[in-house]
């Protein structure tokens, strides 16, 4: 039973919430404030080792929760009132989920005897969440809260980790009593059998065009460090899944590009072509696997191993050769392990094919020379000058859109955790996720890129850059429509423009009205110079450059605008 506040042991809901974030390691929470959860802002206030990092939108902080996870590898904690707020935060639920991101969004109720009556912001969020979160669960008595957050983290962090919505109904915020806590969450996760990692030296043997690739969560600097060690020692060629450039250095000699949106042709021959797939961490959805095509459903025509921490991601849509349910770390273990019972020879026989695929690699991703035809900044240029001018830990964001493929294609990714972007293609993603992730480092550099469409997402968060002191910089490139979508349209109606051209803002004026630095950009040969004023600008800054609308792609050209 709850006690009244003459219990000197007594803590109201907010505060054992709080509490129970605490023990947890939660050293940040991203928010927008509602009467709703009062009690919780109430219980930040003196919870002085937990930053709170208030947004300007609700989805804007739920982004920058799951660009905490997948920095951090541990939940991204997101606080938003009732209803409307949640609706609004449903945006990076569904990043966390289809990325695999571990995160927990706590969302205010209305009062428990409210509930089914239609109250103010009444929403039912197990149906609302159901489908895109872990777990969703309401807590309904001060008791329980430690037990639900325990919870919450082990769901969030383990198999294939992912997003866990909490809803708070008020009245158990307010109410006090003398409640017990748990310990922090310790997690598990699966590892390889010694016979399966047999089964994988055995195969490998066997291999005359092998193919890595890796993709996923739940690295960590080790395994990435063991994983490149089994590289080199078995000369491997590596291609990354969408958007996780980041896990294998793309300056080293086994790496061969990435297998997503902007795929390379020789690359995707190659993956058709390979008689070994090594899939690790990746689940080989759509994006991946060009659409289900290349690999066959549901037995793929090459010898499939496939590691996945979720056993039942294994087999949901590909019957490998050799399912292996494992986390990463494990695997990267084991991986060690085996290099050091392996006596292959020195000299791989797929030596040819390994380098034949980089240096097919290299020559997609160097930028050729400009067209003479292109209007305005060449984007090939400006990503070819940050990728030798940014440090190693340099950190790199984008939402969705066509400049996206620039970024992928040109762009030489060298460290785990230097890339945030969302699979799941969400627009506006670029810029909260710079935030999150120049406020959990301020020594790295942060860069987002965004297309006019993708920064007007969110572009009110250069005032939460601001507020809590984010120099990060933004590169918008304007091209006044919606570029992806006219790409489709070309495809599919020629010469029936629909709904796609944009009309602007002054991103300059806007930016300024922030108090951010910026400078518009109109020539190729200008970039340089102002990136490096903006770099040393000391607040947030923007770029704007004036791209060709014409040019949709890196290879492709509209005939008109």
């Amino acid at each position: 039973m709850s006690e009244h506040n003459q219990n000197p042991n007594a803590r109201n809901g907010g505060q054992i919430l709080v509490d129970a974030l605490a023990r947890n390691a939660v050293d940040t929470v991203y928010c927008v404030p509602g009467e709703s959860y009062l009690a919780v802002l109430d219980a930040l206030h003196d919870a002085h080792g937990i930053r709170t990092i208030v947004t300007r939108h609700e989805g804007a902080a739920s982004n920058m929760a799951d660009a905490y996870g997948k920095l951090t590898g541990r939940p991204g904690i997101c606080f938003v009132t009732r209803g409307p707020g949640a609706t609004h935060a449903a945006n990076g639920v569904h990043t966390a989920s289809e990325d695999s991101t571990p995160m927990i969004l706590f969302i205010g109720q209305v009062e428990q005897s409210f509930i089914g009556r239609g109250a103010f912001q009444e929403v039912d969020y197990r149906q609302m969440f159901g489908g895109i979160a872990k777990w969703v669960t309401e807590i309904d008595s001060l008791e329980r809260i430690p037990e639900i957050v325990s919870k919450a983290f082990s769901i969030a962090m383990s198999g294939r980790p992912g997003p866990v919505v909490i809803s708070l109904p008020e009245d158990v915020l307010f109410d006090s009593g003398e409640v017990a806590d748990a310990s922090p969450v310790r997690i598990v996760q699966a590892e390889p059998t010694p016979a399966a990692m047999d089964e994988l030296q055995t195969l490998l043997n066997e291999a005359q065009k092998p193919l890595v690739i890796v993709g996923g969560t739940g690295w960590d600097s080790d395994a990435i460090a063991a994983f490149a060690r089994f590289v080199l020692k078995n000369d491997l060629p590596v291609a990354a899944s969408f958007r996780r450039q980041d896990l294998f250095d793309n300056r080293d000699e086994h790496y061969v590009g990435q297998v997503g949106l902007g795929l390379s042709p020789k690359l995707a021959d190659r993956v058709r072509h390979a008689d070994l797939l090594l899939v690790i961490g990746s689940r080989l959805a759509e994006t991946v696997s060009q659409g289900y095509t290349l690999f066959d459903v549901p037995t793929p025509r090459q010898t499939m191993v496939h590691v996945h921490p979720d056993p039942e991601e294994l087999g949901r849509v590909y019957q490998a050769r050799l399912p292996i349910n494992s986390g990463m770390r494990a695997f990267a273990s084991a991986l060690d392990e085996m290099n050091k019972r392996d006596a292959s020879p020195a000299q791989r026989p797929w030596h040819a094919w390994t380098a034949d695929a980089r240096a097919d690699y290299v020559a997609h991703s160097t930028p050729p020379a400009a067209s003479p035809k292109l209007d305005g900044v060449d984007l090939a240029s400006v990503v070819s000058h940050l990728d030798y001018v940014l440090p190693d830990n340099a950190v790199i964001t984008n939402g969705a859109g066509n400049y996206t493929v620039w970024v992928h294609r040109f762009y030489r990714y060298r460290q785990m955790a230097t890339e945030l972007a969302p699979t799941n293609g969400a627009m506006g993603y670029g810029l909260p996720a710079a935030i999150a992730a120049k406020l959990l480092d301020p020594t790295r550099d942060v860069v987002c890129f965004a297309g006019d469409g993708c920064f007007m997402m969110y572009p009110q968060e250069l005032a939460t850059a601001m507020q809590f002191g984010a120099p990060l910089v933004v590169i918008v490139a304007n091209n006044s429509m919606l570029g992806t979508i006219r790409m489709h349209q070309e495809r599919e109606y020629p010469d029936r423009v629909s709904a796609t051209r944009l009309a602007n803002p002054d991103f300059i004026a806007m930016a300024k009205s922030f108090g951010a630095h910026a400078e518009r950009v109109e020539r190729t040969e200008d970039f340089p110079a102002a990136f490096e004023r903006a770099r040393k600008a000391g607040v947030a800054a923007l770029i704007e450059l004036k791209t060709d609308p014409l040019q949709i792609t890196p290879a492709n050209r509209l005939t008109k605008v």
